[in-house]
């Protein structure tokens, strides 16, 4: 049997859209500065942990600077949990040491200006400009947006920054940010990395499904 076609990419968004239309980033926060402290212990760490983690971690360290004067002791025990928790409250440290002495404690909102503070890329800037100030400069490539990407047939690149070249130049800029969050949401809750429910797949109609093993 002929392998099913990929969907006119505007089929996709709106099937998409019409699943999740409550997609949002699951990492809680409420500034840009918890957002960019979550987001970085996110990395290889599922958002329910570091939700379980955050609300103490928010309530001891309320701007940059705090960050900065908490004993490296302490913060790696606080976020410990996330896993890599030595590297990860360096990369805090250091972003926070960033913010506080050259953006006057506040989180700066343009895509060079995030990725230069140190232990910040590109991920982590398109999630801040995306969810924290509302600005589409790109589009969010996790494990979820890699894996559906590829098998929907939108890319056959492996790296993150090839696969968002691929994705900003199929999704409407107004969607990038959105489109992240329903990929993600799509990942968490029907298609697995291992044994996707197909079955049940709201875009299995359309989906090519290419790479998943049955």
């Amino acid at each position: 049997m002929a392998a099913r076609k990929s969907p006119p990419v505007s089929t996709l968004l709106a099937a998409l859209r019409q699943t999740y239309p409550d997609a949002h980033c699951e990492l809680e926060h409420s500034s840009p500065l918890e957002l960019l402290v979550a987001t970085i212990l996110s990395a290889q760490c599922t958002d329910k942990r570091v939700n379980m983690v955050t609300p103490a971690l928010f309530a001891r360290c309320k701007t940059a600077a705090d960050y900065v004067k908490t004993p490296p002791r302490e913060l790696e025990r606080m976020i410990r949990s996330t896993g890599f928790f030595r590297n990860k409250a360096k990369s805090l440290r250091a972003a926070c040491r960033d913010i506080a002495e050259k953006h006057g404690g506040k989180v700066p909102d343009t895509m060079e200006s995030l990725t230069a503070l140190q232990g910040v890329g590109r991920k982590t800037a398109n999630v801040i400009l995306g969810n924290a100030f509302g600005r589409n400069a790109g589009v969010v490539v996790d494990t979820h947006v890699s894996r559906l990407s590829q098998r929907l047939g939108l890319t056959k690149q492996k790296t993150p920054e090839k696969i968002e070249a691929d994705l900003m130049k199929l999704v409407p800029c107004e969607q990038w940010t959105l489109f992240s969050h329903w990929l993600i949401w799509h990942g968490r809750r029907r298609c697995y990395a291992r044994g996707p429910d197909c079955e049940h797949c709201e875009l299995a109609q359309f989906c090519p499904q290419i790479g998943v093993e049955r």
